[in-house]
């Protein structure tokens, strides 16, 4: 059964409601999408679902398998893997798109190689990873594809460790772009930081002996305050395109450009996007990490119900220049069967606004509440029978 409980807001959040139409805004891009993870609110959708070629915006998938098999610790980043001379052959040289500048026979850590793939979008560096975690790229897509399940990428699929063109074989969307992204930020937040926002890597030298330094193509870092990631695409079917992401204040947003014609139109466009989803929304503040909002019931449990609490600040994104009616309800499907562990997400804070889609966000028990013997489920019963 499937329960909704009314939440009475904060004082001043539910004055003076006015109804505001969300900030207008006209993307030069033919595919955009912005999501703000404070609050789960969907702040621009064009063509978000429509599938596309990815480029090399699925090494972002290369990248978040190694980051979690790392943090799992069954990979080690000082782990060194041998550039196989098949595959330098194959992915050096101009017609191999960019490039670590890796050579044949090298021995090159994990760390190194995921520099490779974030920061100079090496489409050699992602195969010999990939081949050296999995053994051939084929074994390591198949680990891709999973964990697009994993994650609810519903229109999303891969074919290639690096995005290089396969006929249509690999494809993604906006919408599943953003998810990976998210997972990445939220499920692996150290190796995020350590990676996404490094400027420049130096790897490989030219004939002459010079060490090359090439620098991170993300168009917003430097650019917007507070942008960390993600990674640039381009390919002459793809396009340009950008997932990107920018944390201001607390409120963290990811958005996704594609099908740009140009390498500058890309920059123009991804600036000004995520200008507009800082300068024309804002966040009001709901709940505070740990409060509780709503208590649930239990079944079968130590306890007839259980707390449910905010995992994290959370707020809701409303247009910069007015405040909304706002109404908030809290829905889980119960009574919850125990054991349940604190920590562990069991219901779902859902906001509503005039002019913005549903905003969901994660509710989660406040405390252990351990499965009841044969007397506490006789006493439980007991208790209810007459409450």
């Amino acid at each position: 059964m499937k329960k909704s409980v009314a939440v009475l807001l904060a004082a001043g959040l539910l004055a003076q409601p006015l109804i505001a139409a969300a900030p207008p805004y006209t993307s030069e891009a033919p595919i955009a999408y912005m999501k703000d993870l404070s609050s789960g609110a969907v702040l621009y959708d064009k063509g978000g679902e429509t599938r596309m070629p990815p480029a090399s915006l699925a090494k972002m998938m290369t990248a978040h398998v190694a980051f979690r098999l790392i943090q799992k610790g069954e990979l080690k980043l000082d782990t060194k893997f041998t550039v196989r001379p098949e595959t330098w052959k194959q992915w050096h040289g101009p017609q191999a798109g960019s490039t670590m500048f890796l050579s044949a026979g090298e021995q090159v850590s994990v760390e190194n190689l995921l520099h490779g793939i974030v920061t100079l979008s090496g489409n050699d560096a992602c195969v010999v990873l990939a081949e050296g975690i999995s053994g051939t790229e084929q074994a390591f897509v198949a680990a891709m594809n999973e964990e697009a399940k994993r994650l609810g990428l519903k229109n999303s699929h891969f074919g290639t460790s690096n995005g290089w063109p396969d006929e249509g074989v690999t494809y993604v969307t906006a919408e599943d772009l953003a998810k990976l992204a998210e997972a990445t930020i939220v499920e692996t937040p150290d190796l995020y930081k350590r990676f996404y926002a490094t400027r420049e890597f130096t790897w490989g030298k030219t004939m002459g002996g010079s060490a090359i330094n090439q620098a991170n193509r993300n168009p917003i870092l430097g650019k917007i305050p507070g942008a960390d990631g993600l990674k640039t695409g381009h390919t002459e079917e793809a396009g340009f395109g950008f997932t990107g992401s920018a944390e201001q204040d607390g409120r963290r947003l990811v958005m996704v450009v594609a099908g740009l014609p140009t390498f500058n139109g890309r920059i123009t466009e991804s600036v000004r996007f995520m200008d507009w989803g800082f300068k024309a929304w804002k966040a009001q503040p709901l709940f505070k990490k740990g409060q509780t909002v709503e208590t649930a019931e239990v079944q079968l449990g130590s306890a007839t119900s259980v707390p449910l609490v905010a995992p994290q600040n959370l707020a809701v994104t409303l247009p910069r220049t007015a405040s909304a009616n706002v109404q908030v309800k809290v829905v889980y499907t119960g009574p919850i069967k125990a054991p349940i562990a604190k920590g562990q997400q069991i219901a779902q804070l859902i906001v509503q606004t005039p002019d913005t889609p549903p905003q969901v966000m994660p509710l989660v028990a406040g405390e252990d509440v351990a499965e009841a013997g044969i007397f506490g489920r006789l006493w439980n019963g007991f208790k209810s029978l007459f409450a």
